[in-house]
Order: C-alpha cells, then structure tokens, then sequence
C-alpha cells in the first residue's frame, strides 16, 4: 500500500499557446476537482493591461479565485522569473493549505518550467562600473550582445527590457556563465509536487490563428483602442515598449503615426501568431506534457475536453 506520508501534493498545470483555451479549461477544472487559479502569464501581472492580454473577467473566472494577476504596475521593472517562482510557491502552499488544489494556467513557459522544476536562484553581486559603461549603449548594441553570449536568454528578453539585458550581461562577467547556463544549474530535480502537465494541442494550426484573429478583432470591440489611448496619455509608452507587449506596442505606433490603423491591427494579429509559435516550440520540448488535442469538432463540444483533461488526472 502506497505510504500517504510521502505522496507529494498534486499540481495541475494547464498549458499552450495564446488562445487556445487555457483559461476556460482550467476554470472548467478547478470548479471540478475543487481548486484555485494560478496565473502563469507575464502580461496578466501588470494591473494596467487588462483588455489586451486577454485578463479574465469576474464573469469568466465563474467564482474560482485567481492568483498571481494585477500583482504589478507597469511602472515595475523589478519582477523577475525568480519573483514569480517565489510568490508562485507561496500560492500554492497555501491553497493546498486550505484543502484545495492548485491549478497553474498560462502560456509563458518560462514562469512555468522553473516553477515545476523549483530553480534556486542565485544572487550575485553588482559590478557598478561595468554597469554604467553598458547603459551608455543603445538598446539594439546591447541586445546583440546578449544574442552573442547567451542566445536562450535573448530568446526570452524584450530588446527594448534594457535592465534584463544588462543584468544578463553584468552575470556573465561576473561568473563567466551565461545566465541561461547558470538557472539550468540550479534546477532542483526533486520537485516538491507531483505535476501533471496538461497542454492544448491544435493540430491544424489555422484553426488556432482563426481564433487568434478572432480574439484580436473581439479586443478591439471592447475598448482595446481606448485602453491604450489611455496609457499613452499618461506618458506610459517606454514601459509598454520595455515589456513588448503585443496588442499595445503595435497601437502606440498608429498613434505615433508610424503605421497606419488597420495596419497596426494586422501586426497585432502576425505578432501574436509569431508568439503562439514560439510557445508551441517551447512546450514541445518537455516530454512530460500530455497533450489533449483539440479540433474542430470537439472544440464546439467543450465538454469532452474537460473529459479527457479529467481522465488523465484522474489516472494519476
């Protein structure tokens, strides 16, 4: 008989692609088995986008409380991955505290393998000289240089998140290491948690871009324009082009005159293709991932995706 002492506390994870349904499963999921939502979006934690980055709301979460979004303000660039995984832990303890199951949605991909993987981050001291000399460069100089030392973290890095990309250059002189070398170093393999994975899989793929369009054009309908308008009044374009975020960086520019305004809108929609890719890859790599594949047919049926989310579950 299996010893209850030492079975390690179950995390469900629900991941994919932008807009391939990941908020209404793990909604569906957590109503069912009893759980709380943990956010793992690194646009969902700014309090100032909500329209754009496809934030939940109070009708969508159907009761189920939400964790880890509208924690920051745009004006914040100190959060980092290791502040995620650090707040991401707190949450889940405590729902497992309080009897309940912990469910992490959402599509960065890095948020969610470091918190599976329970990296220990390190802290390394400042080299102020070094420092100084690298904020006299364009973003664009610096930015090759990190694609030349450590190309997984350029990867990851905004070209316009100046202070990432200086941190990521100022650890490589320190160490020697490049920063991606270092945070696979310091991956825990024991996890504190038994984590089943759950990834949305289109296998036509035009049936994701469909909805990705669709979800553009229902953004706009529902005061994307206004919203950014407001931001950008409020002289808050250079911390929306430093976190690049799709659906405001392309608005700013039509407002700059720098594109016009259905062409801002068909960028909206090719960048976040481009995305939905980049998380495609990115989640492909993990074997662990089970894959609930998701198509034309069952997609009318929400049903039996929370069905076959459910059988694996249940298996283990």
């Amino acid at each position: 008989m299996e010893n209850k002492e030492n079975t390690k506390a179950q995390i469900i994870v629900v991941c994919g692609p932008t807009a391939s349904g990941k908020t209404f499963v793990s909604i569906e999921l957590a109503k069912i088995l009893g759980g709380e939502i943990i956010s793992a979006d690194s646009m969902q934690i700014y309090k100032e986008l909500n329209i754009g980055t496809a934030k939940p709301t109070r009708e969508e979460m159907s009761g189920i409380p939400h964790h880890l979004i509208d924690i920051v303000s745009i004006n914040d660039d100190t959060f980092s991955v290791a502040e995620y995984v650090k707040r991401a832990g707190e949450c889940a303890e405590d729902i497992l505290r309080r009897g309940k199951v912990p469910v992490i949605c959402g599509g960065t991909g890095l948020y969610i393998d470091h918190f599976i993987k329970n990296t220990q981050f390190t802290e390394y001291e400042n080299d102020i000289e070094y420092r100084n000399e690298l904020e006299k460069l364009p973003n664009e100089e610096l930015y090759a240089k990190l694609v030349k030392i450590d190309p997984k973290s350029a990867d990851i890095i905004h070209v316009n998140n100046k202070k990432r990309i200086i941190r990521a250059l100022e650890i490589f002189k320190i160490t020697g290491k490049n920063k991606s070398e270092i945070d696979a170093m310091s991956q825990c393999e024991n996890s504190r948690y038994d984590f089943i994975k759950l990834g949305l899989r289109y296998a036509d793929r035009n049936l994701l871009y469909d909805r990705i369009n669709n979800r553009v054009d229902g953004m706009l309908k529902n005061g994307l324009l206004d919203e950014v308008k407001k931001l950008y009044r409020e002289g808050e374009e250079d911390n929306i082009k430093r976190i690049g975020a799709i659906g405001y960086v392309e608005i700013i520019d039509y407002f700059n005159d720098i594109c016009g305004f259905d062409e801002a809108v068909e960028k909206i929609k090719q960048h976040t293709r481009n995305y939905a890719k980049r998380q495609i890859t990115w989640f492909k790599r993990d074997l662990n991932t089970v894959w609930i594949d998701i198509d034309e047919e069952n997609i009318a049926n929400s049903e039996e995706i929370i069905k076959n989310c459910l059988n694996y579950v249940h298996l283990n």
